[in-house]
Order: structure tokens, then sequence, then C-alpha cells
């Protein structure tokens, strides 16, 4: 009943539970294949911890859209007309309160504040400040909850991106993603439970990201996501060796999953366990990925609403599409990365090529989704580590600008199952540098996003070198303005 809080292996067998079992192996000839296959839990897809979700869940499943570099929150929906009476002063220390500032910014005699150089406007029944960069996501905006009063502790990018992907600064610990498919399991045993793809902006590569951000960390690596590729097999080592046919493949996998038993057997190794599940999840996708990812069915009206890049493999838009195709087929978690939000020196010519790349995939993903039903049941997050100052990195000239990390304020959005749509959730000062009402930390943004999937943030743990850890370390509270009535805790009021 409480395997999640007590440090299970991925099998639902504890520590000590594995010692009897290589015990009991040893001296009784082991428990063979049948026992193996009841602890791979093959016969039940859906197989997450018992007792999930800990309540009635808003949401089946997650689209989560990261925009790895920080959009500016000032350009973009945390819209500060006055600030033009102020171009090219100085940011008053009574804003900035002595605020740690990066190696970019670190040296500055004064903090220029420049005001945004595009157009804002309300948008939708619901009145929310959208710039005219966003014109897709504005058609949409009455499906949108935002969150302008976000913050983070970390000010530089891996630490802030590691953050908001594991609920820690320091590498090590389990993704969201990973959380999730251990807590909740897999609708689906033809594809991975949790996947992840990348895709980077108009001549920016951006920042780097690595693997170990969509991890499992310390959880058994089953867990992991899953990267389909841009190029190539959409999954390495997918497709078989010259000479090696399906079937032949088949006979491999068998041969290996007995020589994997008999080491099981003998150490109880619950990575012996997952290894031979990860083989058999990879046979099982030579099959559904190529279906998953060919998008010759799709209707032209589909393309129309995504846009031509849809069609080319690797964009963000056809990224969007393929996120609408796996959580159609019950994948659990579905992380697109979209890199080049890092806006530090000439923020008006590149951005709006960022937003050009990126805001007609997610307000059709949007659409999309509620023309089939699916958004009612699928949470989607959009948004990135941090935010953007409010003064202009470097000199400020005419209306050339740069904007340096932020954690202090930025904006994400979210929309779908169980969320206050047409909601603003949050408020800052003037100058789009401190929050005034209704703060969300990291910690707060996880909470709620697995309280819309039926889950205690408190009681999903794992036990790990004594401690029990969870995604939301001692932290975090359930984000209740952002939630529509239905989804609010029953001890809300």
């Amino acid at each position: 009943m409480f395997a999640h809080r007590r440090g299970y292996n991925n099998a639902g067998y504890s520590i000590m539970d594995l010692t009897r079992r290589h015990f009991f192996g040893k001296s009784a000839h082991g428990l063979g294949v049948a026992a193996l296959a009841h602890l791979l839990r093959e016969d039940s897809p859906a197989a997450g911890l018992p007792g999930l979700p800990h309540h009635a869940p808003q949401a089946k499943r997650v689209i989560y859209l990261f925009q790895s570099g920080a959009p500016s929150q000032i350009d973009l929906f945390d819209y500060k007309p006055q600030l033009e009476k102020h171009r090219g002063t100085d940011l008053p220390d009574s804003v900035r309160r002595g605020q740690r500032l990066t190696a970019m910014t670190a040296t500055q005699s004064t903090f220029p504040i420049a005001p945004g150089a595009f157009e804002f406007k309300r948008r939708g029944a619901s009145g929310a400040w959208i710039s005219e960069l966003l014109p897709h996501t504005a058609k949409v905006a009455d499906k949108l909850c935002f969150i302008k009063s976000m913050h983070t502790e970390a000010i530089n990018h891996d630490p802030a991106v590691t953050f908001f992907q594991t609920g820690a600064q320091l590498a090590g610990r389990p993704s969201i993603g990973a959380w999730l498919s251990y807590g909740l399991g897999s609708e689906n045993r033809e594809l991975p439970a949790f996947v992840v793809m990348v895709s980077s902006g108009s001549g920016r590569n951006g920042q780097p990201l690595y693997d170990r951000l969509w991890g499992s960390g310390f959880l058994p690596s089953r867990y992991q996501g899953v990267k389909f590729r841009s190029h190539g097999d959409p999954v390495l080592y997918l497709s078989n060796p010259p000479g090696i046919d399906r079937s032949a493949r088949r006979r491999y996998l068998d041969d290996l999953a007995k020589l994997n038993t008999i080491k099981h057997e003998d150490f109880g190794d619950p990575e012996i366990a997952a290894r031979i599940a990860q083989y058999e999840m990879a046979y099982r996708m030579q099959a559904s990925v190529p279906e998953l990812t060919d998008l010759s069915a799709e209707p032209e009206s589909v393309f129309k609403l995504y846009g031509p890049e849809a069609r080319e493999r690797g964009t963000y838009a056809a990224n969007c599409l393929l996120a609408r195709r796996l959580v159609e087929r019950g994948v659990r978690f579905v992380q697109l990365f979209h890199r080049g939000w890092d806006q530090h020196t000439n923020l008006p010519d590149q951005l709006p090529k960022q937003c050009a790349d990126t805001d007609r995939g997610s307000a059709a993903l949007i659409t999309d989704l509620a023309r089939r039903g699916l958004l009612e049941d699928t949470l989607v997050v959009w948004g990135g580590e941090f935010g953007r100052t409010v003064y202009s990195q470097g000199n400020l000239s005419g209306t050339k600008y740069g904007r340096d990390h932020h954690p202090r304020c930025f904006t994400m959005w979210m929309a779908g199952a169980g969320v206050n749509a047409g909601a603003t959730v949050g408020e800052t000062d003037d100058f789009s540098y401190n929050v005034t009402a209704d703060p969300v930390h990291v910690h707060d943004l996880h909470a709620t996003m697995m309280h819309l999937l039926g889950v205690d943030h408190k009681k999903l743990t794992f036990k790990y070198q004594g401690r029990h850890f969870r995604l939301t370390d001692v932290h975090g509270r359930v984000v209740e303005k952002a939630l529509g009535p239905l989804a609010r805790p029953a001890d809300s009021g």
C-alpha cells in the first residue's frame, strides 16, 4: 500500500525484499521466468504504484512546452506601458534591492531601463495582455491561464533548467517525467510513458541540453525519458542491424532474457529487470514508432493549422504535432524543449524570429487537442527557466537592447485539464522586476501539475541513501487560483 514511500524498486520490492529474494533464489533455484514476468508487470501496461492516483485526476497526461533560454516576459506578456517615461534612466536601487547579478552585467556601472519595443493588446474575452509577436497564441488566450508571478532561485541557465526538470539545481535527481512515469505508469505498453523532443530556433542553437534533464536519477532507469531524434531513426538502435530480421531479433531477445533472468535470480538487482523491460519496449517500438511518426495520414487541414513547418521533421511545429499524436496514443508525459530564447544583445531582432518559430505550433496544439476532445484531460504547460531583466544588458541605443537573466519574476501559462482558463495569476511591480501578489515558486508549479494528475506531491516519494525524496523536496503548495472549481483541493473551501 505504501510502496511509493518505502524506497521500493521499479517492481515494488524493497531492498530487504531483494535480499530475501537473493537468499531464496540461491537456496531454492530462484523464482524462474514466470516470477520475472510478474516482476516486469508486462500484463498491466498502466501499472503505476499501489494507491495512485491519490485523488480523482483532472488530467491523464501532460505536454510540457519548455522554452529553453528564458523568454522575455516584458516583451511578451507582462505589459508595462509606464516604462516608456523611464527609458534610459537607471533602475532604482529600491527596485533592484541588491539582487545578485550574472557575470554578463555584474560589471555594469548603470542599468538603463529598456521598455519593450512591441505592441500589446488585450486578447479574447479574458482581456489578457499579449504581445504582437504572438498572434496565434492571442487567438487561444481564453483557453490559457497565465501565471505572471513565477520565480526561481537560480540565475544561470544550467541550474535553472535543472531545477525546473528535477526540483533541484544540482544534477542527479529524477526528472518530473520520470517521477510521473514511476508513480502513474503508462497507458500504452507499445510506447514509452515519457517521450522527449528537442528543436532549435532559427539560426540559434541556444544553451546546451543534456540527457540527464529527462533522466531517472536514482529511480530505476526504465523511467527515464526516451528521446525522439530529428534525423535518422526516431529512436537510437530501433532498426535491426543488417542481416537481422524481426523474427531473429525476437529469438535473440528471448535468449538474452533467459541469461538476464539467471543473473536476476543470483543478485536480485532491479536494474536487470529494468534492462529486460527496456529491451522488450524497444522491440515493441519497432512496430509502434514508425506508425506514430508517419504523418502522411494527417489531413491537409492539420498542416494548415500547424503551418508548413509541421511537414519538416525536427521543427517545433512538427514536434507539437507529434506530441498530439503521442498523447492520443496514451503516452503519459511528453516534453518539448525548444532552444534559443537567450536574447542578451539584440532582442528586437532575435525575439520575433524565436516567436515565429514557436507561436503557431503552440496555439495549434491547443486548438487541435480541443477539437479532438483531448484538451479536457491533457495538461499543457508553456514556459522557460527564468525571465529577463527590465534593464538593458550593455548600452541602450535607440530601440536596440538585450536583456539579462532574471529569476525574480517571469510568466508561464497552463491550459487544459482542470486549469482555470482565461485567468491571470499573480502581479509584478511597475518594472516587471519583483512579484507583488500571489508568488508562484518552481515547487508550487510542480505541486500543481501533480495535483491535476491526481498525485499528492507530498506522498510520491522514493527512499534513497536513507532519505525519502520527492520532486518538490520539502516545499511546494498547490496554486489554487490556477485551477478551475472542480480541480481545487477538497479542503480549500
